[in-house]
């Protein structure tokens, strides 16, 4: 079929748009990428350096030296990793439980999680509850207080409400009890839900600042996000690198192309998922 010409015109305007849009979100990483591998001299004395003739990786090097920032990221990893499925474990076994409707106490159960979406309490009742749990300058005050919220689990009890009752029912026939049917018919069904999750629990704890500010006292249960402001704001901390770096500046940028790259080599592989997740609850009725 013909297209007409205001269509093709309306076609390729979408693509130098679409082409502007990408180009101005790749450029400022590909900037601090290009900056955090240039030779500090070449650097210096260039305004806008792109394409750099000298490569040094002396910063990463420094980078990895550094016991603080090792450590700090072994804590984000861990934190990442064992929160991420401690996460998707309760999330999904307590909206599984809710999304049944044989559920003893299931309406007052829904309205406790609807309440806790409306209403926060605040600063303070969190961190007495931390502290009468003996949490405080421990890893588990980052994980255990943020394991799912009413939100998530509202989300993912609308996708398993999708899931058909014969399959449950025929798997009781079969001999399956209700943790059986959770973890091998609702489980595996829900791949596209889990990973979008996954993906949101895991950039959550690998951005996590402000829990550990309030709860973390020891420098070395400090994960990645403090070390990275302590390294970019912390005059202190400048002067200490300024010593043994020549271009502070680099050396921010490299910490920074470090502290992005784990969350951006795992979205590839949960994009196919990604697309599905997102339109969780989009279907009414």
């Amino acid at each position: 079929m013909k297209r007409h010409v205001s269509e093709l015109i309306f076609e390729y305007a979408n693509y130098i748009f679409l082409f502007i849009i990408g180009a101005a979100c790749i450029f400022p990483l590909y900037y601090v990428f290009v900056v955090s591998i240039s030779d500090p001299i070449e650097y210096l004395h260039s305004k806008l350096l792109l394409f750099p003739t000298k490569i040094t990786f002396i910063n990463y090097k420094y980078i990895f030296s550094t016991p603080l920032f090792t450590r700090a990221t072994g804590v984000s990893a861990f934190l990442s990793t064992v929160g991420t499925a401690m996460s998707i474990i309760v999330t999904s076994a307590l909206a599984y439980a809710l999304s049944r409707k044989r559920m003893l106490a299931r309406k007052y159960l829904l309205l406790a999680i609807v309440f806790t979406t409306l209403f926060n309490p605040g600063l303070i009742p969190n961190y007495l509850l931390v502290r009468n749990l003996g949490l405080i300058n421990h890893i588990w005050a980052l994980i255990i207080p943020v394991l799912s919220s009413g939100w998530n689990v509202l989300l993912l009890k609308s996708f398993f409400d999708s899931i058909p009752e014969s399959l449950e029912e025929a798997a009781i026939i079969d001999g399956c009890n209700d943790i059986q049917v959770w973890f091998r018919i609702v489980l595996p069904l829900s791949l596209p839900a889990l990973a979008t999750f996954s993906l949101f629990f895991a950039v959550a704890y690998w951005n996590t600042f402000f829990n550990a500010i309030m709860y973390i006292n020891d420098f070395k249960k400090w994960p990645l996000q403090i070390v990275m402001q302590t390294l970019l704001i912390d005059s202190s901390t400048q002067s200490a690198y300024n010593e043994q770096i020549a271009n502070p500046q680099a050396l921010k940028m490299a910490a920074v192309v470090i502290a992005t790259t784990p969350i951006m080599c795992v979205y590839p592989f949960l994009q196919k998922h990604f697309a599905k997740g997102v339109m969780l609850g989009a279907v009414k009725g």
